[in-house]
């Protein structure tokens, strides 16, 4: 009976999207790929999709990328390395050249496509497919269950947004059963789409003002479905593979009414990372039930030389001394010396500590060691990995407004100031 019950099992293979280039997060994605940027203290943002899947009870995971995907690469293979009576796997597909292609990806459906020789191995009878770079906490269990229940052939999870919102959006059309009826991306904020508002009878407890369904682009395919919508040269699955399915296959929406953000630029990155050091954050990685898996790096607890810290979080193996810290994240192995001031700042860390003989040429050279300097001040900057940041500095403290774009040492995004990764920052430097 046991064995019987297995075979009717449905086997999912979760496919993680690992984006493009990522030039809205840049400078974040110069040197790493969307889903290798450090999120959180001490976490990556691929945690976050991984630890879904892991949650929900499927291990067999492919993470699909192409642009700069060495320290993704590490991260994955230091972090998540199941037994080997589990069967689990999280394996990073880059683009790669074969016989039948010799090119990049080009989409998102071109790089599931060019994948199917890996996956068909494992004999899935459904895909999952999930974006590497959104927060959220799902059952994704349920949604699979609730795809198998309404005999759709995709699944589409979907949010409730309101109008202006919706421009952003690919934007779903829906019956009082929930099957998605017609597709629209994008659509323009003066477009009438009055007619694509969420029937009254499937709104349930969805707040009042949000009225119309966007696609997350996370999906539930068939197997056979997906493989026979692949078979053609479309390369996206929002623009092309999703309105091409309504017409000849039966398309349901899944509606999430949880906490979910796109962090694709650095806008959405530094309000979602500030929005952890809320007393109850929307997003908790304080839940032990559905906890987010990451590297366990083996670093000391971090150590408090007199601060004043307020409505922040600080990652392991940070020294801080004699600091007042309001509202920020400081990731890592952060060094801060006496005298400076945090409001607002994301800190992402160190890969490793200086040793002393580093220390002493440094300050032969008048160079800043790594972290940051005693008596700076500093406000709504995000500080990549191993910066060093020199004495008496103040960052965005000056009321001077920078254009969005490269300024040299730093990047300014919506007022946002970016240090970048391994920048060093003269004593005394004003920006």
């Amino acid at each position: 009976m046991a064995a019987s019950k297995d075979k009717t099992k449905p086997r999912v293979l979760a496919l993680i999207l690992g984006g493009g280039k990522g030039t809205r997060l840049y400078p974040l994605t110069k040197e790493r790929s969307k889903p290798a940027v450090p999120f959180g203290g001490e976490y990556r943002i691929v945690d976050i999709p991984i630890s879904n899947c892991i949650n929900s009870g499927y291990k067999k995971i492919y993470l699909l990328t192409q642009f700069n995907s060495a320290s993704l690469h590490t991260h994955i293979a230091n972090t998540y390395n199941f037994d080997r009576f589990s069967g689990g796997f999280v394996q990073l597909l880059a683009a790669e050249q074969t016989l039948e292609h010799s090119g990049w990806y080009e989409g998102t459906a071109d790089s599931v496509r060019k994948n199917f020789i890996h996956f068909k191995s494992q004999q899935p009878t459904h895909y999952i497919i999930l974006s590497g770079d959104q927060l959220y906490r799902m059952d994704l269990k349920d949604f699979v269950e609730k795809h198998i229940e309404s005999g759709a052939d995709v699944s589409i999870a979907a949010i409730a947004v309101n109008r202006h919102d919706a421009s952003g959006f690919g934007i779903m059309k829906t019956d009082t059963k929930q099957r998605i009826t017609a597709f629209m991306e994008k659509p323009a904020p003066d477009l009438d789409i009055t007619e694509w508002k969420i029937p009254a009878s499937a709104r349930g407890k969805l707040p009042p003002e949000k009225e119309y369904l966007a696609s997350m682009g996370i999906y539930v395919f068939n197997a056979p479905v997906m493989e026979e919508l692949l078979n053609n040269t479309y390369t996206d699955f929002g623009k092309e593979i999703i309105p091409m399915a309504i017409k000849t296959k039966k398309i349901n929406s899944y509606v999430f009414d949880g906490y979910w953000e796109d962090i694709g630029t650095i806008r959405s990155f530094y309000e979602a990372t500030l929005a952890l050091t809320d007393i109850n954050p929307t997003f908790n990685f304080y839940d032990e039930e559905q906890p987010i898996y990451t590297r366990q790096l083996n670093l000391p607890p971090s150590k408090l030389n007199k601060a004043v810290m307020d409505s922040s979080i600080t990652a392991e193996g940070c020294v801080i001394t004699d600091a007042v810290i309001n509202k920020s994240v400081i990731g890592i192995r952060t060094i801060i010396e006496k005298g400076t001031r945090f409001d607002g700042v994301i800190t992402m860390g160190a890969d490793y500590y200086e040793t002393e003989e580093t220390k002493n040429e440094k300050r032969k050279k008048g160079i800043p060691l790594m972290g940051i300097g005693k008596n700076c001040n500093i406000a709504k900057t995000i500080i990549d990995k191993n910066s060093c940041i020199g004495d008496n500095c103040q960052i965005n403290v000056s009321g001077k407004k920078y254009e969005d774009g490269d300024h040299g040492m730093f990047y300014s995004a919506d007022g946002i100031i970016v240090i970048r990764k391994g920048a060093i920052v003269p004593s005394g430097t004003i920006i």
